[in-house]
């Protein structure tokens, strides 16, 4: 064999997965088609975060008054926004670079699919094919934006997150379709900065994976900011013959036409399985999904696959941790399967929302008897001085034998604090624990020692 494993894509679980096998002692090789670092260094986590700060910084300026801070002007250069996000995106390729170098990992730029269990072949940038061997192969294709029917992305006037990133200028208007955490954040964005927004959400709520607490509160939060949201409606049909794109959207009271620039759609992804060689080799898929075990092993032996492609959330952490756990599973070593119920969610909009575990909804459904902790940051000494007391900390208690069983929060900073909630639950941590825990003062943690405070008639601050 060429190598002991060769991982197919250079995402977050792709490259994680390769280091890891290096570590280990394996002799790796990556396959990467575009660059290092997949959609998420490149075109969705790091780059998107780029741009939201820079929103944010628009906001301080436009907010500096209240700080005491006298400011003249500001305005937005968009060209200049979108590079320094592109700059900060490549600087992460880089960094993924250079650390395949460092692990001594073998990097093949190409396009690459299973020839056999065993083997696989890349057509490479100059047209050529060339096969290569490994024991173990590991399947890490990622994701893309999904398309509907009636939604059919253009890269122009209806388009994808990836053409969110670049567009060549600011549009006056924009339509998004779809409120879960990419629509929000793309919504946030463009609203900072000016450009006139509408969400069109086909549920009930926006952001619908979160605890229904947090998403009338972000729904409040973002009206106020000034976007306009559409829950319960969808986009029937989008007409862009026109200069702009005119939006059919279907509500509760009847059709109305939504007029704007551009069109986002923000639906969700689809798993890039087509072309990798999965019929021929005869791995299983349902729904658009491989179907693999505890440890990702497919029914194909030595073949694995991690990420977007399988079951579970579809999170850079997530397939980060799949591919540590895949490649020590093939190194002989004895990992703990993931607990994909100790998940933390964050959505970067401003306030942020961050979250883990059960929903109160969930967790009663699931048959336990809650306690509800709440702690609001407009009684959080550290969120008034920073001026953010928007949000609130909900942690959710088994009533019988205090499992903490879920956190969702909503405010600045708090995709930073729900670490803390996922190392306790897997510590198996329970409320009186966090409330005996001490908490610096001040800080926006202190919400979640209080919130747990007030689950069992103890809060000191309400």
């Amino acid at each position: 064999m060429d190598y002991d494993l060769i991982v197919i894509g250079s995402g977050p679980g792709g490259y994680v997965a390769a280091i890891r096998a290096s570590q280990l002692g394996l002799k790796t090789a990556i396959v990467e088609k575009e660059s290092l670092g997949g959609v998420c260094l490149n075109w969705g986590c790091i780059p998107t975060k780029a741009l939201i700060k820079s929103a944010q910084v628009f906001e301080y300026l436009n907010h500096a008054a209240d700080y005491g801070i006298k400011v003249d002007g500001g305005e937005v250069d968009f060209e200049a926004v979108v590079k320094r996000s592109r700059g900060v995106a490549d600087g992460m390729s880089k960094g993924v670079q250079f650390l395949m170098k460092k692990n001594k990992i073998d990097v093949i730029i190409g396009y690459g699919s299973l020839k056999s269990k065993s083997t696989v072949s890349v057509k490479l940038s100059d047209g050529a094919t060339k096969d290569f061997t490994a024991t173990s192969i590991i399947l890490a294709t990622g994701g893309r934006s999904r398309e509907l029917p009636n939604l059919k992305q253009d890269g122009k006037k209806v388009i994808g997150y990836r053409q969110a990133m670049i567009l060549p200028q600011q549009p006056k208007s924009i339509v998004v379709v779809g409120s879960g955490a990419i629509g929000i954040e793309f919504a946030y964005f463009y609203n900072a900065i000016g450009t006139k927004v509408t969400v069109v959400e086909f549920l009930d709520n926006i952001i619908p994976l979160e605890d229904e607490e947090i998403s009338k509160g972000l729904l409040r939060i973002l009206k106020k900011q000034g976007i306009n949201i559409m829950t319960g409606s969808t986009v029937e049909s989008v007409d862009t013959n026109g200069e702009g794109c005119r939006v059919n959207v279907k509500t509760a009271n009847g059709n109305l036409v939504l007029e704007a620039d551009i069109v986002l759609s923000a639906i969700g992804i689809s798993t890039n399985i087509e072309g990798i060689g999965l019929e021929e080799n005869g791995i299983k898929t349902d729904k658009g999904k491989v179907l693999v075990d505890d440890f990702y092993k497919t029914n194909v032996e030595g073949v694995y696959a991690i990420g977007d492609i399988v079951k579970g959330q579809a999170l850079a952490h997530v397939a980060s941790a799949e591919g540590i756990i895949c490649v020590e599973k093939i190194a002989g070593k004895n990992p703990e399967p993931l607990d994909y119920n100790n998940i933390p969610g964050c959505t970067y909009c401003s306030p942020e929302v961050a979250s883990v575990g059960y929903t109160e909804k969930a967790a009663k459904e699931a048959g336990y008897e809650v306690k509800i902790g709440k702690f609001p940051f407009s009684a959080s000494g550290k969120a008034s001085a920073a001026g953010a007391k928007d949000g609130f900390v909900k942690l959710i208690f088994d009533a019988k034998y205090g499992e903490f069983l879920g956190a969702h929060m909503l405010g600045l900073n708090v995709t930073e604090m729900i670490a803390e909630v996922v190392t306790a639950r897997k510590l198996e941590t329970t409320g009186h624990d966090i409330i005996k825990s001490v908490h610096p003062h001040p800080t926006m943690s202190e919400a979640i020692m209080e919130a747990a405070a007030d689950a069992y008639g103890e809060v000191i601050h309400l």
